[in-house]
């Protein structure tokens, strides 16, 4: 089912090299923008988080992300990036690593809606990560040795 809405988004809209390339490209843009210091602060969090699909990318192969960034964005190939399933650089759209516009173009709105939501928000209120309350012991909550009482199963007889 997946697969069936990619391929309409594509259909609609087109393709883009996959690997995040799209979104670093998108950095260029950013780059040549004239903006206030408030805006600037902006603009660099949305920089860094577009280079943030490669990086990780790269370090799920095992590589530093910022150093394959950094090779990808210096290249003169808008397509060019890494394919990490044939292990190489290469022009990813010749490659088949594609993504549909529709779905990367939708998804770099949703996250630019929710961070606008977040930064006119009063207040947030997040979850502390920590120690797991509430959690069952292990053998389903009994204690060592079965149940108070019970003096094991044996002698159940012709059960």
């Amino acid at each position: 089912e997946d697969a069936l809405h990619a391929t309409r988004a594509a259909i609609e809209e087109g393709v883009l090299p996959g690997g995040g390339i799209a979104l670093l490209r998108a950095l260029e843009v950013l780059n040549n923008l004239k903006l206030k210091d408030d805006e600037n602060i902006g603009v660099d969090i949305i920089k860094n988080s577009l280079s943030e699909p490669a990086k990780q990318i790269a370090r799920n192969a095992g590589l530093e992300g910022a150093i394959v960034v950094k090779k990808i964005l210096a290249s003169k190939d808008k397509a060019f990036g890494y394919d990490a399933e044939r292990e190489v650089y290469c022009n990813l759209l010749e490659s088949g690593v594609i993504d549909p516009t529709k779905v990367t173009r939708c998804a770099l709105q949703n996250a630019l809606s929710i961070a606008g939501i977040l930064l006119t928000s009063d207040c947030l209120i997040t979850e502390i990560p920590g120690k797991e309350e509430g959690m069952m012991p292990p053998g389903g909550g009994m204690p060592p040795g079965g149940m108070g009482g019970m003096g094991g199963m044996g002698g159940m007889g012709g059960m």
